[in-house]
């Protein structure tokens, strides 16, 4: 049987609370003078420290670890703000989640590191070579600024990634026909050389303790390969065996193991009804949701989610289990509106030989923070329709329902479309500033002949549906022009005006094409919607 190679892949974002910062300033339009010194601080036991600094404060000597009050000694016109390690920390659980694109595993390594076991992966990217390249690339696309290295073990890769140089601990590490290594540093890897590749770095990239360091420092013991002629137990006399540095050597080095562990998931809201004994009235079901909202209410609000579908089970006393579902136009954790959406579907649960448990379960769920959209405190806007809808496709099912949406498209009649109303639509921009539109829309423009005093003028009387209308007041025209990769004709200008007739109606009316353009002949008009 082939045996998979181990290999652990380590990302290191050594930037990431300075250049979170500064996505969040242009964002917000505050955009730091090119020559400003930016400090990020952090509480520390005795004060505060630096926690990250950019390019400008790190040529004056600031760095991170040192303490406020000597950054400010070296640079007092040095701008300070807190950082926000909260916000770092839900970046980094996003990217922990996104970082699975590579890699079925991924461990969190810190506050600003990803670990990934990357065994028997890389030859899907194209080689291991090429996936740090791949990862570089859509870090630094996110504004990120990532250092990588691979190796057999976990502490190894995080050595390499933290100590080994920037870019020096990439390569195709796994001896693969492609483009021969670039370095002498990934010619030792690619033949396996691990043990000489960590020898030149410091102790300090065995992830141990300062203090562990500065007592090897002392010793005279400041690089990986001075450790290797030290007796173990020289060593175990003068450090706990959590801190001995020749253990570090071992885990780097493959000889202990360190598995990796990812984050597991959290799992979706769920509440759980055990009964006493089998129930075989179809009317339990619907007595079980009294029970079994609230408690899903209260852990949708404890973990400020909101629910978009909920499902009911019901498990058979065989083992069978019948269960149903209903979702929702906005995520909602309002017991009374969950429970009359499952209340109208419960008639379907057959028990057959009975319950014996019921479980109500938000299988898909959405952040949902409390808001106020007014200050007398009614209900947000749009509340109350997402419920119409609801109630709706519960009883005529949710493909019976639809709601319309923007489409990227500049033509009128091609701007709108119909989407699921149940379906996560994504928020559609605001459209760019433009003319009044009409209220009503024809589904299709309808032929209208007009009058007009030169070709080029303004109309002032048109006939439709066998109606004249003599025009009192004209605006325009407003040009639209048309959208020649998806016309199997020639495409034509088309020239709209707001008119109004003399019974004050508005109407909205175009003429297609131009005198002369050389693309039919000649212009045609048409009514496409009515204002009022």
């Amino acid at each position: 049987m082939l045996k998979v190679r181990k290999r652990t892949l380590a990302i290191w974002l050594p930037r990431l609370s300075i250049e979170r910062w500064r996505k969040i300033a242009h964002a917000h339009g505050e955009t730091p003078p090119e020559d400003a010194r930016i400090l990020l601080t952090r509480e520390g036991p005795h004060g505060r420290l630096v926690h990250a600094v950019c390019d400008n404060a790190a040529l004056v000597g600031l760095r991170a670890g040192m303490r406020l009050t000597d950054a400010r000694a070296l640079d007092p016109q040095a701008t300070v703000i807190a950082c926000d390690l909260i916000g770092d920390d839900k970046l980094m659980a996003r990217l922990a989640r996104w970082a699975r694109r590579w890699s079925p595993l991924v461990e969190r390594d810190g506050e600003d590191g990803l670990r990934l076991d990357a065994s028997g992966v890389a030859h899907l990217f194209g080689g291991e070579r090429a996936l740090l390249d791949d990862i570089e690339a859509r870090f630094a696309a996110l504004g990120l600024s990532a250092r990588t290295a691979i190796a057999d073990t976990p502490l190894a890769a995080w050595a390499l990634c933290h100590y080994a140089g920037a870019g020096s601990g990439r390569g195709e590490l796994s001896g693969s026909a492609q483009a021969p290594p670039r370095t002498a540093l990934e010619r030792k890897l690619a033949s396996g050389q691990l043990a000489a590749l960590l020898a030149p770095l410091p102790v300090a990239a065995l992830r141990l303790p300062p203090a562990v360091v500065r007592t090897l420092h002392r010793l005279g013991l400041k690089t990986i390969a001075g450790l290797s002629g030290i007796e173990r137990r020289s060593l175990a006399r003068r450090f706990r065996s959590a801190d001995n540095p020749l253990d570090a050597l071992d885990r780097a080095l493959g000889r202990i193991a360190e598995p990796l562990s990812a984050e597991a998931d959290a799992p979706p809201p769920s509440a759980r009804l055990r009964l006493k004994e089998p129930v075989d009235d179809p009317a339990a079901a619907r007595q079980a949701l009294d029970l079994l909202v609230p408690e899903l209410a209260r852990q949708l609000e404890a973990r400020r989610l909101g629910a978009r579908t909920v499902e009911l089970a019901g498990y058979r006393v065989d083992g069978s289990v019948a269960s149903i579902a209903a979702s929702t136009a906005l995520a909602t954790r309002e017991a009374d509106h969950l429970s009359r959406l499952l209340a109208e579907r419960t008639e379907r649960l057959d028990p057959e030989f009975g319950f014996d448990a019921f479980a109500l379960t938000a299988s898909w769920a959405e952040p949902l923070d409390p808001a106020q959209d007014a200050l007398d405190g009614d209900e947000a806007s749009g509340v109350a329709v997402g419920r119409l809808v609801d109630r709706i496709a519960t009883r005529l099912g949710a493909q019976a329902v639809a709601r319309p949406r923007r489409q990227p498209s500049h033509m009128p009649e091609r701007a709108a479309a119909w989407a699921p109303a149940l379906a996560t639509v994504a928020e559609d921009p605001d459209p760019p500033p433009q003319a009044p539109r009409p209220e009503r829309l024809l589904d299709s423009p309808e032929a209208i002949g007009v009058l007009y005093a030169t070709p080029e003028g303004l109309p002032r009387r048109f006939v439709w549906r066998r109606a004249v209308h003599d025009i009192v007041k004209v605006e325009g025209p407003e040009r639209i022009a048309p959208e020649w990769w998806r016309e199997y004709r020639p495409a034509r200008l088309r020239d709209y005006y707001r008119v109004e007739d003399q019974a004050g109606r508005g109407y909205w009316i175009f003429r297609e094409g131009l005198f002369g353009d050389g693309r039919g002949g000649d212009p045609v008009w048409y009514i496409h919607g009515l204002f009022g």
